[in-house]
Formats: structure tokens, C-alpha cells, sequence
């Protein structure tokens, strides 16, 4: 490992996650802000692929905010069952729809707050959101990010509010969704949760994670 000052590394991290992965778009397939939206909140406890053969027919049906806000509950369920917490998903898709389309005009709001004011929003989807649509600074923690920042020792923290303040700390502002993006994908790739690909690693130099336990 070459040490560095944390900062410095989380540069160099960056740097070569931006080699080895040129996207940094979300997973998930959407064409509009209404669409994104919905899909990252059908993402909680599920897979961002089956979030996607999903919402084809989802967004077929309910093409707008105002049309999923005055959908039948019973065909949102059956649409959106195979994500897991159908129900609470599907009340929580409607209520943050019918928000957008009576409190901003059908138009997902851009402010964190606005964000946050809406049904199954949280910090780490209202961070997507601001990142991939509207181009602000954003550090979104999920368990992919948490587990490998905590791995390349750049923070030893497990509340993700303050992984979020000590990795947004440590780059600049314009750097930080790419730096998330490529964090994920990096965790979703190589650094598994069990059995990380270490070998593999294009990290390895950067990273003081001893194989094969933490």
C-alpha cells in the first residue's frame, strides 16, 4: 500500500475507478426526472435489474405523476410485486407523485429538501437524484459505497450522514457523484461483501484492506 494523506488517496481512488469505469449514470433506465425518481424508490431492498424489467410496464401504464397519482393502487401493486414491499412501495410511488403533480407543477423538484418532503425519498435517493439530474454535488451512501470507503480506510464511520460528511470532506465538490457512482459500481464488481476480488483489485496499490476478512 502507498500511503498518502486521505485526501490524496480518495483523489487517486477516484482517478483510477474513472479508468476502469467510464459511466458514471445509475443503473437504473429511465428517460425523464419522473422516472428516475420512481425507480429509485422501487430500488430499496432490491436490485437495480429488477427495478428495470419492471418499470417498462409501469411507466407504459402511468406515462407522468399525475397519472400514477390517480392510478388503482390494486395494478400498481401487481406491476411493481416483483420488487419486494409492494404495498408500501406502491403507496409511497403514489403519494411522492401526487406531491410532484399538485405541490410542483409535475416537475421533481431539485432542492434537498423538496427531495426529502416527498414518500420514500431518503438522503441516498435524494442525492441521486440531485447528482444524475441536476449536476450537484452528491455523496450517496448505500452499502456498496459504505463497505469500500470503510476498506480503503477513508472512513471508519457506519451512520451513513457522517460517511457522507468525512467522504465529502475529503474531494472537491465538482468530484463527488462521480466519486459515488464509481464507488458503487466498484463494490457492486469487485469488492464484494464476502470474497472481494482483491487480486483483481485495480485499488490494490490504494488500499490497506487486509484479504481474505476484515
Amino acid at each position: 500500500m502507498r500511503e498518502a494523506p486521505l485526501a490524496a488517496r480518495a483523489e487517486a481512488v477516484l482517478d483510477q475507478l474513472e479508468k476502469t469505469y467510464p459511466r458514471d449514470r445509475p443503473l437504473l433506465v429511465y428517460d425523464s426526472p419522473y422516472q428516475l425518481l420512481i425507480a429509485v424508490v422501487l430500488s430499496a431492498q432490491t436490485t437495480d435489474a429488477q427495478v428495470n424489467r419492471i418499470t417498462p410496464e409501469l411507466f407504459t401504464r402511468f406515462p407522468d405523476p399525475c397519472a400514477l397519482a390517480a392510478g388503482d393502487p390494486t395494478a400498481i401493486e401487481a406491476i411493481i410485486h416483483p420488487t419486494g414491499f409492494f404495498r408500501a412501495k406502491a403507496r409511497n410511488i403514489r403519494a411522492a407523485a401526487r406531491a410532484i403533480c399538485d405541490r410542483f407543477d409535475g416537475t421533481v423538484p431539485e432542492a434537498m429538501d423538496d427531495l426529502l418532503s416527498l414518500a420514500g425519498v431518503g438522503r441516498k435517493s435524494a442525492n441521486v437524484i440531485r447528482g444524475a439530474l441536476f449536476g450537484h454535488p452528491a455523496i450517496i451512501v448505500d452499502t456498496h459505497f459504505a463497505r469500500v470507503n470503510r476498506r480503503l480506510g477513508l472512513t471508519a464511520q457506519t451512520d451513513p450522514t457522517r460517511i457522507e460528511r468525512e467522504i465529502a470532506e475529503l474531494l472537491p465538490a465538482y468530484r463527488h457523484y462521480s466519486y459515488s457512482m464509481r464507488v458503487n459500481y466498484h463494490g457492486r464488481d469487485c469488492c464484494f461483501a464476502r470474497s472481494p476480488a482483491c487480486t483483481d483489485c485495480p485499488l490494490r496499490d490504494l488500499c490497506p484492506y487486509p484479504q481474505p476478512q476484515e
